[in-house]
């Protein structure tokens, strides 16, 4: 072989790999989900706040679904809707005997004419009080199929991908009522073609038997997450979240989802007398399962105790840790963070 020819061979060796490569060290860079949107500057699960997070460049978007009485999949935190809408002011008579005003008790039309709101607390206060204003904005509760076309129309317009992050809220409760969830999202993913992108939609959920149910009998291919709570929180499930969180648990898990979703103080526990973190093994003992690690919620203005800085938050977890991913409030802060530090990160 001539020098010339053994130089065009590197050349095409060259064009073969580094495509490779990028793609490799795409795949490996933790990812920003954009928790319920850019909920820190925009009220949560509107369509403003997941094209402002769009915008920000977030990997993927956040969707809670909930049903209303018509069957239809709808984005919403939350089972019930006094917290960010003005149902109570439209519908007075609709709650049930605990006072709550439940989704599945309205039908799409009757979503539709409430107002959405930034989340207020039991006494009507902001949840959050430096974001977008409480009782302002004329923003609405889209369904499922609404927000999938905003982000494929601006992945589109943008010449993005972006992922979805979906969650089954309260599976067991929307049984008991009649309704299937699960298949009523899965419905919806392969209207939108989104059905077999397994690069492009993760399924999450509290409850592991509804996990197992997608995997198992409705044969999804998308990546499966369990979400792990407090005990104290009372989710919608009957799993044991202390036991997922040791090595049994995680062997478990391995058996029917591809990855967790902690809440962000079950690996971080702390400071010792010197000041120096407390870190749980949740990271490592996962890793070590082939489990991808997605903690949940990372937000600038509520940093869990001890920790003085968003960017020290994010240190900690994206460059110490080596999580996957985050579900953040502030995706513009997480990714602005990831570019700044690209050369650092130490996977487990």
């Amino acid at each position: 072989m001539t020098r010339l020819q053994w130089l065009r061979h590197l050349a095409l060796i060259g064009a073969i790999l580094l495509p490779w490569a990028a793609m490799t060290a795409a795949a490996s860079s933790p990812i920003v989900i954009a928790h319920r949107g850019a909920s820190g500057y925009l009220p949560e699960h509107t369509l403003a706040a997941k094209a402002m997070a769009h915008a920000m460049g977030a990997d993927f978007i956040e969707q809670d679904v909930v049903l209303t009485r018509d069957g239809v999949p709808i984005v919403l935190h939350d089972i019930h809707l006094e917290s960010t809408t003005d149902v109570a002011l439209r519908f007075p008579d609709r709650a049930r005997p605990d006072g709550r005003y439940y989704a599945i008790d309205f039908t799409l039309a009757e979503i539709r004419s409430l107002r959405a709101q930034e989340r207020l607390d039991s006494d009507g206060q902001a949840v959050y009080p430096g974001r977008f204003p409480a009782h302002t904005g004329d923003f609405r509760v889209p369904t499922l199929a609404e927000e999938i076309d905003l982000i494929s129309g601006l992945d589109r317009s943008r010449q993005r991908r972006t992922g979805l992050y979906i969650e089954f809220k309260s599976p067991r409760f929307h049984r008991r009522e009649g309704h299937d969830i699960a298949q009523r999202v899965l419905d919806v993913l392969r209207e939108k073609g989104y059905d077999q992108r397994s690069e492009q939609v993760f399924l999450q959920c509290f409850d592991d038997e509804t996990l197992r149910y997608l995997r198992h009998e409705l044969k999804t291919p998308l990546p499966l997450i369990q979400l792990i709570a407090d005990p104290g929180w009372g989710e919608d499930s009957a799993v044991d979240y202390a036991f997922l969180q040791t090595a049994g648990g995680l062997d478990a898990v391995a058996g029917y989802a591809d990855g967790i979703g902690p809440w962000l103080e079950q690996i971080y526990l702390g400071q010792d007398a010197q000041g120096k973190p407390v870190l749980s093994n949740l990271v490592a003992l996962a890793h070590a399962r082939g489990l991808q690690v997605h903690p949940y919620t990372f937000r600038a203005d509520a940093l869990p105790a001890g920790i003085d800085s968003f960017d020290a938050l994010l240190q900690l977890f994206f460059l110490e840790l080596g999580v996957d991913g985050v579900f953040t409030d502030f995706p513009d802060l997480a990714r602005t963070f990831l570019q700044d530090h690209r050369q650092h990160r130490t996977p487990q």
